[in-house]
């Protein structure tokens, strides 16, 4: 009879990493979110939905994602371009710019706040320059865009990076000699290649900026109705000890957020489905 041979992995077997899995997730994860719906359970209907529809909430929210959905899409151009010099070109200085992608990484995002403020103010470098032709960027919405911008470039970037990596060079070359223009090559060969990727960077970014504080709170202004986020919101009604009101809202958050993950996810999903027929 022939030796049965069996598989053995270095990790552990499946029920007991599966196990592990669960429990890990549960107490990070399940659990105080868990704690957030609990909480919120306390409030009547009727108390919920005024607290969640209030005015300067519904002003955060649109603040909040609006924000956040263009911060995520300027970066998907962007560092769409990134991303493509760093893999395509050679140049002096190359590794200089590759390590400060991750700057944003590494970078306290209150340092990152204050560092923002002192050069998009009035006073500062590139402020200055803006204000006289009547661009006000610090404390303003144009602020928050631009600290949303910042955090979420390199989640971009390093999704999109190894992708093109991995494109192949013979199949530009053969539409250039099929006569496709370098438009046609872009958007026919490159970009269906790159489009999942670029679609998880993306989400990538949209969700890190939702959730972003730290380095808002300072070049926002914080003007309830005008520039106030809804994280700042939530750790101002933590601060009156209406944590009811906060959890409300961040369940809010929460929700709506998942959502629409959820819908990118599954346009991703779609979109790599789409370029694997085309292949």
């Amino acid at each position: 009879m022939p030796l049965l041979l069996r598989r053995h992995s270095v990790l552990p077997g499946f029920n007991l990493a599966l196990g592990c899995t669960l429990l890990y997730l549960g107490l990070i994860v399940l659990i105080p979110l868990s704690a957030a719906f609990i909480k919120t359970a306390s409030l009547s209907w009727p108390a919920f939905w005024e607290t969640v529809t209030s005015p300067r909430v519904v002003a955060s929210y649109r603040l909040s994602f609006g924000a956040s959905a263009l911060a995520a899409a300027i970066n998907a151009v962007f560092g769409l371009i990134v991303a493509w010099v760093l893999v395509r070109y050679t140049f002096p200085g190359k590794k200089v710019i590759d390590a400060l992608v991750d700057l944003p990484f590494a970078l306290p995002t209150a340092v990152a706040g204050v560092a923002l403020t002192a050069i998009y103010a009035g006073n500062g470098w590139i402020g200055q320059i803006l204000e006289p032709l009547g661009i006000k960027v610090a404390f303003t919405p144009l602020g928050v865009l631009v600290a949303l911008t910042f955090i979420g470039l390199p989640f971009v970037v390093r999704t999109v990076q190894p992708v093109l990596e991995d494109v192949e060079r013979e199949a530009e070359e053969a539409a250039a000699s099929l006569g496709a223009s370098r438009l046609q090559t872009f958007l026919r060969v490159i970009l269906p290649a790159i489009l999942p990727a670029l679609t998880t960077g993306f989400a990538l970014a949209f969700a890190r900026a939702l959730g972003e504080y730290g380095s808002v709170i300072f070049i926002a202004g914080n003007v309830p109705m005008v520039s106030e986020i809804t994280p700042l919101l939530i750790i101002t009604k933590l601060e009156q000890y209406d944590y009811v009101g906060a959890t409300a809202i961040a369940v809010v958050m929460l929700v709506t957020s998942f959502v629409l993950l959820l819908a990118i996810n599954l346009l991703q999903r779609w979109a790599g489905k789409r370029g694997a027929k085309g292949q």
